[in-house]
């Protein structure tokens, strides 16, 4: 059985203040209650769940990109590549 090699995770991330989880989930939290939206109307405004926005805005890693993009797109925002260093490949 073959195994697989694991890709090693860089080193420095992204300069930017939504490069994880818990950031997005700061981020959506603070524009909806600015905004004066429950949980259950920003669901509707962006067509999804409530469920969805109660995990976004827990931090949950494993949400699909089109939810979180109908959601971010209230705000004018999307999920987008960022540029970043890639850390080298170890020599065999």
């Amino acid at each position: 059985m073959a195994t697989k090699k694991r890709r090693k995770q860089p080193t420095e991330l992204p300069d930017s203040p939504y490069r994880d989880t818990n950031a997005l989930a700061l981020l959506v939290r603070d524009r909806r209650t600015a905004a004066g939206l429950t949980q259950r109307a920003l669901s509707e405004l962006a067509g999804v769940g409530p469920r969805a926005i109660w995990d976004l805005e827990r931090g949950k890693a494993t949400l699909r990109m089109d939810v979180v993009n109908r959601v971010l797109a209230v705000f004018g925002k999307t999920l987008g590549a960022v540029d970043t260093t890639r850390a080298e490949e170890p020599s065999p």
